[in-house]
């Protein structure tokens, strides 16, 4: 994953509610398992290593977000086991089928979550975070960012 989109990231998880952030750690999923296929075309099976290590942990944030009060969780937790032990196997065999199938997975549940947001309208988790704006500057198509600051940002409960 890019400097740059791990930036985005941040970004956007300082400003996303509980169902935009479930949504933005499934497309983190998606870039380090397009990552891992990536190494594994060239053969380069440490940054595979690394980026079936990166997958596997954004799926334990996903377990430690489920509420097991729930049958859809429990039934999650089972798909999130699986798809761990499917990355290992990747991962193992050097196949990139196997990636290719948890791909196809999370590309769904993230659909699925897209729908949700549609319909979550709760506010972001974080309060008090650094407001981004962006515009054109004087310069010729040239793009700056400003950021106010605030001293008492963070997430709060």
């Amino acid at each position: 994953m890019t400097i740059d989109k791990k930036k985005d990231y941040t970004l956007r998880i300082s400003g996303a509610n509980s169902t935009q952030l479930i949504t933005i750690l499934y497309e983190m999923e998606l870039d380090y398992i397009k990552d891992a296929q990536n190494a594994l075309q060239k053969a380069d099976y440490v940054a595979l290593a690394k980026e079936i290590s990166n997958a596997q942990n954004v799926i334990d944030e996903l377990i430690q977000s489920l509420d097991l009060n729930y049958e859809l969780a429990r039934n999650l937790i089972g798909l999130y086991l699986f798809e761990k032990k499917e990355l290992l196997r990747a991962a193992g065999h050097l196949n990139i089928n196997c990636l290719e199938q948890v791909e196809g997975v999370f590309k769904r549940l993230h659909e699925a979550y897209v729908e949700l947001e549609k319909q979550d309208n709760r506010k972001s988790l974080m309060v008090n975070t650094q407001e981004v704006y962006a515009g054109l500057t004087y310069g010729k198509n040239s793009l700056v960012e400003s950021m106010t600051f605030n001293k008492n940002r963070g997430y709060t409960v």
